[in-house]
């Protein structure tokens, strides 16, 4: 390696890790205070917590390495040009490509790292963060309640007035809201004290209430019932409520999966629920028409019938339904309205499960993708940062970084915005990861043919010339 390589890529590298550390401490405590309510006053080890924030940093790298890479690039060329270094380099004949051509190098090999470590480190620190979260609260299933206010638990809502114990396990003064179908509080549980027992072993913790009251609402039909407000009330010495905590550790996974998540799986294991998931929405629709066919015995029907033979549907020309009394024909009616509701029920049931489904199919196919799209977004945010830091001629942490978190917020709310709307199916789900790459893709090339030619972003003279050449010519003409 000669002496100006080795000195560039130096100089990058004492820029890259401590830019790399900053932006990730200050992602990790937006982190923190994003799950601040699972780890305040919950009376957790410290090696629980540092546990917790090492299986939370991996999922960061996605979004801090492509933004250090292009902080670091627009710093360290803008204090080349600043600093007339590039001017001595171009002297001496050296260009703008062969001075990033070391750098160029390192970058790809950085790309590859990036694929390499989300597709091995981050599905397995992803699935060891999620375990986490679910052991902590089986072994300590009282973290999750708050004294003195409502906290949704599964199925319910629970408040407390006071929680003691060696692990806070007993309660005092419960109040439980049983969630329904229909929205609002129709059930009540109210007990003088409490227990919970859990098992790391299960999903399932158990909650033991002592000498309370079970209120129901009794919903009626006629609204002149329903203005005396009947309830049903039953006392109890000891109520047994199993409460389901599965749900608890569903963050970022998918509501169709219970043992995996589509940001914890490689490519491999990716490929394969994404045929899977294939293969069930196809099953489902196909099922869908077999069963509708089946109940309005389309198998049975004459399809050879022209339209010209139909006859008028409102005349019995056949006599059908002379051979019915009242009651029958009744029935007759009442039959045909049930097996058409009932189709219609299966066909709005099916297509609630098919969106379902297709939301999942899509998120697997988009992190897929996106472990391709990180190696190759952090190689063309390098030809982006560093082409513009010569352009602009400013190095250190004032412009450089205002013009870099610019052009990193941009990419990544196009990101957002394309990924949210191929999860619900307004966009192929390549286009939802790929779309920000392919918007960088063509801004590098200009950039670094701009820099290279040594010019500015705009060339205003292109824009100003005409104008003004075109008042010379109206002058002139005055003149005469």
């Amino acid at each position: 390696m000669k002496i100006l390589d080795r000195y560039i890529l130096t100089s990058f590298l004492k820029t890259f890790f401590p830019l790399f550390v900053i932006i990730m401490f200050i992602l990790l405590l937006q982190t923190i205070w994003l799950f601040i309510s699972e780890l305040a006053g919950k009376d957790l080890d410290f090696s629980v917590i540092i546990k917790f924030l090492t299986f939370a940093t991996p999922r960061l790298i996605p979004m801090v390495l492509p933004l250090t890479i292009l902080l670091t690039s627009i710093m360290i060329f803008g204090n080349f040009a600043e600093n007339y270094e590039f001017a001595a380099m171009k002297s001496s004949g050296i260009s703008l490509q062969r001075a990033m051509r070391t750098l160029s190098v390192f970058i790809f090999f950085v790309g590859i790292g990036a694929f390499l470590f989300s597709n091995t480190i981050i599905p397995s620190s992803e699935k060891r963060f999620i375990n986490l979260r679910k052991n902590i609260v089986k072994v300590k299933p009282a973290m999750v309640i708050t004294p003195n206010q409502f906290n949704d638990l599964g199925d319910i809502n629970i408040k407390v007035s006071e929680k003691y114990g060696d692990n806070d396990q007993f309660l005092r003064d419960v109040i439980i809201h049983k969630k329904a179908a229909r929205p609002g509080n129709f059930t009540v549980i109210k007990a003088i004290d409490g227990e919970l027992k859990g098992s790391v072993n299960s999903d399932l913790i158990t909650l033991v209430l002592n000498d309370g009251n079970y209120y129901d609402e009794i919903q009626q039909r006629s609204p002149q019932r329903r203005k005396k407000m009947p309830f049903a009330k039953t006392h109890f010495e000891k109520y047994i409520l199993n409460i389901d905590l599965s749900s608890l550790g569903n963050v970022d996974m998918d509501a169709q999966q219970y043992s995996k998540g589509y940001n914890m799986l490689n490519v491999n294991g990716l490929k394969n629920e994404i045929d899977t998931l294939s293969i069930q929405v196809n099953k489902d629709i196909k099922n869908l028409g077999v069963d509708v066919d089946r109940r309005i015995g389309y198998e049975g029907l004459n399809k050879n019938m022209k339209i010209d033979t139909i006859q008028d549907p409102k005349k019995d020309t056949l006599g059908i339904m002379s051979h019915f009394n009242t009651t029958q024909k009744i029935q007759i009616y009442l039959s045909a309205t049930s097996n058409t509701e009932g189709v219609v029920r299966k066909i709005n049931t099916l297509e609630k499960s098919v969106v379902n489904r297709k939301r999942a199919l899509n998120k697997y196919e988009m992190s897929l993708h996106d472990k391709y799209a990180l190696g190759i977004s952090c190689i063309l945010l390098f030809f982006v940062g560093a082409p513009l830091g010569a352009i602009i001629r400013k190095g250190g942490m004032g412009l450089p970084i205002v013009i870099g978190v610019v052009l990193f917020l941009t990419y990544h709310f196009i990101g957002i915005f394309a990924k949210n709307s191929a999860e619900e199916g307004g966009i192929p789900p390549f286009i939802g990861s790929w779309l920000s790459t392919f918007i960088i893709f063509p801004l590098s090339i200009f950039l670094t043919r701009r820099a290279t030619t040594d010019r500015g972003i705009f060339s205003f003279d292109n824009f100003i010339q005409p104008i003004r050449d075109f008042f010379v010519k109206r002058s002139s003409k005055f003149k005469k």
